[in-house]
This record gives C-alpha cells, sequence and structure tokens, in this order.
C-alpha cells in the first residue's frame, strides 16, 4: 500500500510546485522568523514544520489540498482524535529513541513491547474514529482508506493480537524479592502475605481528611542499575517460557512501525502545530478564514485583517487588537500608506506580506474573508540601522538594495517597501520614490509603499492611496486604522513638528508656568 500525503497531491511534479527561497530576509522584516520560530517551537518535527512554512506554493490546487485538511481540523471531535494520535505517536518515537540508551537486554524488550501496545492503541482507535466521522479534505479521506486497509491486514492485526498477548503474558507473572544485607534472592510468589496492604488496612482506621502523600515516586527515565537488571534477569530464569516467548515476539517485529504511519504522523505536525499558535487568538475572538488563491489574478482584499505576530503578543497582554481591510481592484496594484507617525503603517505592510506567505502554504489567514495572489517571491525593504563600519552611507545602502529587488523582481512578485528613503530630503525622497513606483508599476507588481511623501499617493491609475487615521477630537491619538483615503498633506509636516519639538503637547510643556 502506498501511503497519501497530507502535504502535497499525489501527481507528477506536485512536490516541486513548491518555491524555495534561499533568501529569507523578508521573513524578518515582517516578523515572520517570530511567528513560524513559535509554531515549531521545541517539537520533534520543527524541521518539517519550519521548511513547510517557508516553502511557498504557486499551484492553487495543491494550495486548496491544505485547505481542505485544516477545514476538516476546525470539527473539534476530529481534532481532539488526530491529536490524540500524535501524542501517542510521539510517545511511541520517545520508547523508540530511547533503546539505544538501555544496556539490558529485557530492558530494551520491554520498552519495544510498550511501544508497540501504544501504537497500535493509535492506530487502532485513529481507525475507528475516522470510519464514524465525516471527512471532507481528499487527503484525510485518502489517509483513512490508507489506515482501514493496514489496520485490517494480517500484519497489524497480529502484531495487535500477539503484543496483547504477550502483555498478559507478562502482567500475570508475580514474583518476591527478599533482601538481607547485600543479598537479595528472587522466587516466585507463593501466596505471601501482602505486608504493604496489611499496613494501609491497619493505618486506614487513623486517616482524617487529606493527608500528605508519602508514597515513593520511582523515576520513569530508561536507566536500570544494576540490581534491578540483575533482578529482572533472576525473574526470566524463573519464567523461561513468559520470556522466551518475548525474545521470539521482539525477533520477529523489532521494525513494527509502518513507514505510512510515521510519514502521516509527521506531516499532520505542520497543521497542529499552526492550530496550536493561533488557537489562543481565535479563543480571544479574532476571525481566520480560507482565502482564495490565484497566482494570475492580481485582485486582492482581505477583511478584519491583523499582523499576527503584533496579534499574538497584544492577546497575551490582554490589549485589543486592531483589525484592518484593504483591496486593489482592476488595474490597481500599489497601495501608498501615508499618515502620521507610529500610526500602524508598518504594521499594515507586514500584514500584507505575512497575508499572503501565510496563504502560499495553505495556512488559514487572520481576517474574516480574502481573496489573495500566489507569488514568485516576495521582496521586502525595511528600514535598518547604519552601519557605520560601512563605506557607503545609509542613501546608497538603500540604492543598492533596491536596485537588487528591482532587477530581481518579476510582474509576479509582491514588493514590501517601508520609509524608503527617509534619510534624504522631502524633495530627493519625492524623486526618487517616483523612479522607483515608475518601475514598479512597468513590472506591473503588487506594492505595498509606506512613506511621509504625500503627492506619492497619486502618481496613477495604478496607485491607491491609504492613510493611517488619527481621532478627530485628539489628534495626538492614534487609531491604528489604515483607509482608503487621499494623502491629507499633514504626515510630513507632523513629522517635522515632532523632531523640532513643535507639537501642540511639547509646546504646552514649553509655555507652562
Amino acid at each position: 500500500m502506498t501511503s497519501p500525503s497530507l502535504l502535497f497531491r499525489e501527481i507528477p511534479g506536485a512536490r516541486e510546485a513548491r518555491e524555495r527561497d534561499e533568501d529569507r530576509s523578508f521573513a524578518r522584516d515582517l516578523n515572520l522568523d517570530q511567528v513560524v520560530a513559535a509554531i515549531a517551537g521545541d517539537r520533534e518535527e520543527r524541521d518539517l514544520i519550519t521548511e513547510t512554512l517557508f516553502g511557498h506554493l504557486r499551484d492553487t490546487d495543491t494550495v486548496r489540498y491544505r485547505q481542505e485538511i485544516f477545514r476538516d481540523l476546525d470539527n473539534p471531535a476530529l481534532l481532539g482524535e488526530i491529536q490524540r494520535f500524535a501524542d501517542l505517536m510521539a510517545q511511541v518515537h520517545a520508547h523508540l529513541n530511547q533503546l539505544a540508551a538501555m544496556r539490558d537486554h529485557y530492558q530494551q524488550e520491554g520498552w519495544l513491547l510498550d511501544a508497540a501496545a501504544i501504537y497500535c492503541d493509535a492506530v487502532g482507535s485513529l481507525a475507528e474514529h475516522l470510519a464514524a466521522m465525516h471527512v471532507g479534505s481528499r487527503a484525510l479521506a485518502a489517509f483513512r482508506d490508507y489506515l482501514a486497509r493496514y489496520a485490517a491486514s494480517a500484519g497489524f492485526t497480529t502484531l495487535a493480537r500477539e503484543t496483547r498477548d504477550r502483555k498478559d503474558a507478562l502482567g500475570r507473572i508475580r514474583y518476591c524479592t527478599r533482601i538481607k544485607g547485600d543479598r537479595v534472592e528472587v522466587t516466585r510468589y507463593a501466596d505471601e502475605a501482602d505486608y504493604s496492604a496489611v499496613v494501609l488496612r491497619t493505618f486506614e482506621r487513623f486517616k482524617q481528611g487529606a493527608v500528605k502523600d508519602y508514597l515513593i515516586r520511582y523515576r520513569t527515565r530508561p536507566g536500570m542499575n544494576h540490581v534491578a537488571a540483575q533482578i529482572l534477569e533472576r525473574v526470566a530464569r524463573l519464567f523461561p517460557e513468559e520470556f522466551a516467548a518475548l525474545d521470539e515476539y521482539c525477533s520477529r517485529h523489532a521494525a513494527f512501525l509502518d513507514e505510512g504511519i510515521r510519514h502521516a504522523h509527521r506531516e499532520l505536525q505542520f497543521y497542529l502545530a499552526y492550530l496550536d499558535y493561533i488557537r489562543p487568538l481565535r479563543d480571544a475572538g479574532l476571525s481566520f478564514c480560507y482565502p482564495d488563491v490565484s497566482a494570475s489574478s492580481k485582485d486582492v482584499r482581505a477583511d478584519g485583517t491583523f499582523d499576527l505576530a503584533l496579534a499574538r503578543k497584544l492577546v497575551t497582554q490582554g490589549t485589543p487588537v486592531v483589525t484592518n481591510d484593504f483591496r486593489l481592484e482592476g488595474r490597481e496594484r500599489i497601495a501608498v500608506v501615508t499618515g502620521p507617525n507610529q500610526g500602524g503603517k508598518t504594521t499594515f505592510a507586514r500584514t500584507f506580506g505575512q497575508l499572503h506567505h501565510l496563504a502560499s502554504v495553505g495556512c488559514p489567514v487572520p481576517g474574516s474573508a480574502a481573496r489573495l495572489f500566489l507569488f514568485d517571491r516576495l521582496f521586502t525593504h525595511f528600514e535598518r540601522e547604519e552601519d557605520l563600519s560601512a563605506r557607503t552611507g545609509k542613501l546608497e545602502d538603500d540604492l543598492i538594495r533596491i536596485g537588487g529587488i528591482l532587477c530581481a523582481a518579476t510582474p509576479a512578485s509582491i514588493v514590501i517597501l517601508n520609509e524608503t528613503f527617509a534619510s534624504t530630503t522631502t524633495r530627493d525622497a519625492h524623486f526618487l520614490g517616483t523612479k522607483l513606483l515608475t518601475k514598479v508599476m512597468r513590472l506591473d507588481a503588487l506594492c505595498v509603499y509606506v512613506t511621509f511623501v504625500d503627492d506619492l499617493a497619486s502618481l496613477g491609475e495604478q496607485v491607491v492611496s491609504m492613510m493611517s487615521t488619527i481621532v478627530p477630537e485628539n489628534p495626538a491619538e492614534r487609531t491604528y486604522k489604515v483607509v482608503r483615503k487621499p494623502a491629507d498633506g499633514l504626515a510630513y509636516a507632523l513629522a517635522i513638528a515632532e523632531k523640532h519639538g513643535l507639537t501642540y503637547e511639547r509646546l504646552l510643556e514649553r509655555i507652562a508656568p
């Protein structure tokens, strides 16, 4: 039997549809590096999760293939069973990974038997529950069929039966140890009194309410000291048939783990990790949706969207999250974002990039509805601190970096430029910004351009003006809402006033008695 992939459609070239970006500088600018690191965490499959989150797709059907699985997992009952399966499989792998560290033969066999018992439980339980549940995704439906065939196969049913038999047989073993000085005697149990039970019954009458538990908690790590190992060796001599059967069992089932099941468990980690990351945001009332994606149409929009990294931080702090909308239709390709400082412009630019990247890997994205473009490459230029050791100035460095972007970008690219040419004069920023946006317009690439130069918001029909807004009654208070509206010419004036200490608040401070 061939196991279906839960990440890629099994058609020729499907896996090659994933784009690999060697340059992941966009991730840092968009704070996606923080998001991916938090999603992957310390999970056993963090490398696969990270690779999948950075390997964006241009094939719309593969994106929808993943979206279908996420939709299925919106069913809490199904998600619970998948999570239980994943947790049990993690225990199986933990047991198997520890075998090499064990020096005692019978301890190794005992852990292998336990691993197989957990594995049989995981497979049998999931197969039973998937058979009784509605599954809409192509991937999970194919995996359900694979799991059903595997669970009914002679190999698995034999494994399950013999695992149960060996556990039952070993579970019936009873023996006694007598310790006197440095001598330990191991014998078969012959109906000797259980003194621990006698002691408990004796003192039960004195128990009053909750009491402190003085029972010794033995460690569960696989280590076994030489005394325990020798006791186990003597128990094996007392019960040769049971342990001979265990030897035979382990010899025949040493490689019990099915490769298809193992592969499915690995790929499920991508879905479970992402859902685990966004769960607190959903619990806080924030919406996530499955965007309509296209590799050809550049009509894009999102309603009620937000910066994923910032929202996670704000929700943790108990602070409300401000959502925004955007749309580019027809000939519109570029959103020029202006407005007062600290008003949410950079956050909006990051949100635009985050949404498109997350959509390109098949994940639900922040927002109540979205239509997004499957790009070939995502380019970002965010302001960086000047490197005093470099021989180039900040403006020259900006020009070099932007020149590289323009040479590499194609009509299928997305370009996000934040506070570009902020280090120069208004006249130079206007001149350079015009040249830059003209080049982007000729490329016909999607673009977000954050700037303090308002005139750039009216360069042509491909350009849409958006502004971060303030509270009308209190111009110093930001709403963090970015809306479509003509630039009002106040952004740069406010920046100059703040630079020279001429804002209303600073003037009041200076003239106060």
